[in-house]
């Protein structure tokens, strides 16, 4: 929904410049399409924020775990859109985002983007990853805080490094899948989608603040049916093969040399799957956005590159 009126107080987007499948530009850039203010906190002045900076967006470089830096980029704001990618220091990131914007005082609403699994989380669960782990503090956080804050829980990313790396190589390499999730459902959704969900919690505070918004694709399935789904959009077979955990950690996952925090998240992340803890499907994007959520045709023609 449009902006009530036009408000010269910019709106504060962290993660601008990364995060999975670009949240945080989309967010930005569906903001500067209305011809809002935007502030954008990146990590590192490079060409992500020279074109954020093209776009429009007022660019400030800084470090989430930095008080002082988050202090400032919150000047003069009044809406707070909060994310940082997979990082052993995310609850520490919150924390100094909570005590910052509790002290700026004059926030209408922080979104927070945190994640689908946090729903599944007690006090006593020890299945979750770490990162997994570090949202549902941070959830806590803010929660004690006192802000106004809307939690944004996604399901899992089509542009999860699962999907979007390690499926999109084997699709391309063999027509296959290799994944091991055996029976397990999942409700993949687009980033453009939770980016417009953002969008709209944004631009609405009042209706929106201290609410959660579990975010998921149109439907749960297994991996044989999102294999055929995939061979449906790229006009070739495509099929399941359903690989041994371990060997699937040491042999595709391992590889890509990612952060140690950031492989583990991925291996829980998989083998939740095969638990079913994914197999989850809410109606939250249909009922804010007015539209279907994105399908796995609609991401393949958005990333044809992918899959070549």
């Amino acid at each position: 929904m449009p902006e009530e009126s036009p408000d010269p107080r910019p709106i504060l987007v962290t993660g601008a410049a990364g995060g999975t499948g670009g949240v945080g530009r989309a967010v930005a850039g569906n903001l500067l399409a209305l011809g809002l203010p935007v502030r954008a906190l990146v990590h590192r002045d490079d060409e992500r924020a020279r074109s954020l900076r093209d776009a429009g967006a007022e660019v400030v470089v800084g470090d989430l775990t930095r008080a002082a830096d988050v202090a400032d980029a919150l000047g003069g704001c009044r809406r707070v859109y909060f994310a940082m990618s997979v990082s052993s220091r995310y609850l520490e990131a919150t924390a100094v985002a909570a005590a910052a914007a509790r002290e700026h005082g004059r926030l209408e609403i922080v979104v927070n983007m945190s994640q689908m699994t946090v729903s599944q989380i007690d006090l006593r669960s020890t299945a979750e990853s770490g990162q997994q782990r570090l949202h549902w503090l941070g959830e806590q956080v803010l929660n004690w805080s006192g802000l106004p804050v809307a939690h944004i829980r996604p399901t899992v990313f089509m542009e999860n490094p699962l999907f979007a790396v390690l499926a999109a190589a084997s699709i391309r390499e063999r027509g296959e899948i290799r994944l091991p999730f055996g029976a397990g459902r999942t409700s993949p959704i687009a980033a453009r989608d939770v980016a417009g969900v953002v969008t709209a919690v944004l631009l609405d505070p009042a209706a929106h603040a201290g609410s959660v918004h579990e975010l998921t694709g149109g439907a749960s399935r297994d991996l044989a049916a999102l294999a055929a789904e995939f061979g449906a959009a790229l006009g070739r077979p495509v099929a399941y093969v359903d690989v041994p955990f371990d060997e699937w950690v040491e042999r595709d996952l391992r590889p890509l040399g990612l952060p140690e925090h950031l492989t583990g998240h991925l291996a829980t992340m998989a083998r939740l799957h095969r638990l079913g803890r994914y197999d989850r499907v809410t109606h939250e994007v249909e009922a804010i956005l007015g539209r279907p959520p994105s399908t796995i045709r609609d991401f393949v023609a958005a990333n044809p590159a992918l899959f070549a």
